[in-house]
This record gives structure tokens, sequence and C-alpha cells, in this order.
């Protein structure tokens, strides 16, 4: 096994205490173990999103719509959900 040495301000070493002192982990080690994994394991279903999307898209087919006609639509749609503003 690694060891690793890291520096963190005071603020968040009380939060790590903090977690192991209301015993939710045994020791700084699991705290950060645990954190590692679960970062793993956000990043892998992400790409696993991202792999169905583009399966999905490639059986969808080839658009007839030309490329102004499919950003407009994608700018209306940001418009609706109000991620884009109106001058955009």
């Amino acid at each position: 096994m690694s060891r690793l040495t890291i520096s963190m301000p005071d603020q968040m070493n009380e939060w790590v205490e903090s977690q192991i002192a209301a015993g939710r982990y045994g020791n700084v080690s699991e705290y950060f173990r645990d954190l590692v994994r679960r970062d793993q394991e956000r990043r892998e279903a992400a790409v696993a999103e991202l792999r169905t999307m583009l399966e999905r898209a490639e059986a969808s087919g080839v658009s007839d719509r030309t490329f102004p006609d499919i950003l407009e639509a994608a700018r209306r749609e940001a418009r609706q959900k109000g991620l884009l503003r109106d001058e955009n």
C-alpha cells in the first residue's frame, strides 16, 4: 500500500476530524479512501452515461436538418431552460 502526505487548511482538517469523531470513519485514511472511491464511481458513471448517449445518437441515424437548424433548436431549448439569454 502506498503512503501519501497531504496539506489542507485548518478548516478542512477540522471537518475531517469531525467526521471521524462522529463515527462515520475510523481514521483519516478511511475518510480519504472513501472520497477517492466515490470520485471514481462518479466519473465511471459519467463515462457510462456519455457512452450510452453516444450509442443512442449513433443508432438514431443521420439527421436531415442543417447545422444552422440544429444550432437554432439548441439555442431555443437553452433559452427555455434559462441557460441562455435572449441576446445570444
